[in-house]
């Protein structure tokens, strides 16, 4: 059953009902299938786009708060649990900034039981990760660097690949095992390298180039360049003009990466984005290929294994802050970045890099901030699980809540922002919304699987109202993504005195939306 309320913060008296919503102020109320006497004209006008076919056979919540008072403003199934998607990402994001702080760093080091000595050391040399989602190559150039300064010239034993600080669990639960090879679903590990500044950790890029000729075989580069991925190419080069069919996909199990498929005579390079399995043993691949260039050479293996206590630190790598890590987190959708900010927080406050234990972390900062966290299951950092249930009335409850944060601006600022072209300022909304009254004025957070689709956020009114809100959709067959930016529109256009005109219904269409953030579409998606 669907409704809608208006719940004042001051108690008005029924028979005042009717002057107070002229007045513009809050009642109580429930809505059936048509419009009841006291219904505003913001909920008659919201229930209208609600009526969408888009809906018929699926679930849909739609809460509107203020965002000064708390006041509900309108409410449909509002305390229903569905799927978010990476509207997850919003009580992860909040929890890291309040329990890690906006301040917090991850970090690198580079360790060893033995003095250098004469340009040597006498044992193995660990690489140890702290969850750092961020390091490139060049923070691994930099390390070596770190290490050529300090005098090595020569490490007799093993180069040691540490990433003992989160556990070994790589995938989430309930994470598709068909995802395994996009780059939304890369592994968890506290040692890991992102292979360019969106910083999708966990994996490296493939670069294509068609052949001199149509049959040739593609050209392909691996970026960074590493003895880890094998690839095996049977992509041949297309007639001009024909269609892009190339296909890049890491066998389960290994780092064996298949590219198939026909890539047109004159084309563009393509990019493609694929996971490394054991994200530690590429990092420390292409540490060691940095520490070669250095002039460092390592006589032993390369191995996973756990830094023994009392190892001296020879070099050190710090990430950008977590507050600053919020813009390509929030504004990319980052997977990754919500599952090693849970773990970090498990780390830190429970002394176990774990999922569980990282959400339970989650889990009590949204109790804190007066969400009912008995109502809400949260399964996972990023919302890439299907486990996860959120409530609307859970999401603008945390969103009014950390209003009062010292680092809510820096927050606000990291959620995507409607109609901004610039992808790290729009992000995932840079193509919605654009040249309506909710173009860089709506910053909410996307979410998307299949058959899921969720906004929330804050849109400022026509009269200089600021407002929360939050829309959930699940279980639909046509996309009712264009009813979310109806609502996103509606609101921003908003005024008590001079209300807009009936918002038209947007037409529907089918649904082929990827299980990741389809806003930002990558080779994978």
């Amino acid at each position: 059953m669907r409704y809608s309320s208006w719940v004042s913060r001051r108690k008005l008296i029924a028979a005042a009902a009717v002057l107070a919503v002229v007045a513009g102020a809050v009642v109580s109320q429930s809505v059936g299938s048509t419009a009841s006497a006291d219904e505003t004209p913001l909920q008659t006008q919201l229930d209208q786009l609600l009526t969408n076919s888009a809906f018929t056979g699926s679930q849909v919540d739609l809460v509107v708060r203020d965002a000064a008072t708390g006041d509900t403003l309108y409410n449909r199934n509002g305390g229903n649990r569905l799927m978010p998607a990476s509207n997850t990402k919003l009580f992860t994001s909040a929890a890291a900034l309040g329990v890690l702080g906006p301040a917090y760093k991850f970090h690198t080091d580079v360790l060893a039981t033995s003095p250098v000595k004469d340009g040597k050391i006498l044992g193995d040399l660990y690489l140890k990760g702290y969850g750092d989602p961020t390091t490139l190559q060049a923070d691994y150039v930099a390390l070596a660097q770190q290490l050529k300064a300090a005098g090595v010239q020569r490490v007799v034993g093993n180069l040691v690949a540490d990433d003992s600080y989160f556990d070994r669990v790589r995938l989430g639960d309930g994470w598709a095992g068909d995802d395994e090879s996009s780059y939304y679903s890369a592994q968890i590990s506290a040692l890991t390298l992102a292979p360019n500044t969106d910083y999708d950790s966990g994996t490296a890029i493939v670069e294509t180039l068609p052949g001199a000729a149509a049959g040739d075989p593609v050209k392909l580069t691996m970026v960074p360049a590493n003895g880890v991925l094998k690839i095996v190419n049977t992509a041949t080069t297309g007639a001009t003009g024909s269609a892009n069919t190339l296909v890049v996909v890491r066998e389960h199990g290994t780092n064996t990466v298949r590219v198939s498929g026909s890539f047109p005579l004159g084309a563009a390079k393509s990019t493609k984005w694929v996971t490394v399995w054991e994200p530690q043993l590429y990092a420390a691949d292409v540490f060691r290929r940095a520490l070669a260039a250095e002039g460092i050479k390592v006589l032993g293996r390369t191995k996973g294994a756990t830094t023994p206590t009392g190892a001296a630190v020879l070099a050190k790598d710090e990430s950008m802050t977590v507050g600053e890590l919020m813009t390509p987190f929030m504004k990319l959708s980052n997977n990754m970045h919500a599952e090693h900010l849970v773990k970090a927080m498990g780390a830190a406050v429970k002394g176990q890099g774990t999922w569980p234990a990282g959400l339970a972390v989650v889990t009590d900062y949204a109790k804190s901030k007066g969400v009912d966290t008995s109502t809400i299951r949260i399964n996972d950092g990023s919302g890439l699980a299907r486990k996860v249930n959120l409530t609307s009335n859970a999401i603008t409850t945390l969103l009014l809540a950390v209003q009062q944060e010292p680092w809510f601006q820096q927050w606000y600022s990291a959620l995507p922002i409607a109609g901004n072209p610039d992808r790290f300022i729009g992000g995932t909304l840079a193509s919605r919304m654009r040249n309506t009254p909710a173009a860089n004025n709506l910053h909410a957070k996307t979410g998307t699987l299949t058959g899921a689709t969720a906004l929330s956020g804050y849109v400022t009114t026509k009269d200089g109202r600021k407002l929360v809100f939050s829309m959930i959709s699940n279980n639909y067959l046509t996309t009712p993504r264009p009813v979310e930016d109806a609502v996103g529109v509606l609101l921003a256009s908003w005024s008590d005195q001079t209300p807009p005109a009936a918002a038209a219904v947007p037409e529907n269409r089918r649904s082929t939306q990827p299980v990741c953030e389809s806003e930002w579409v990558k080779a994978a998606c």
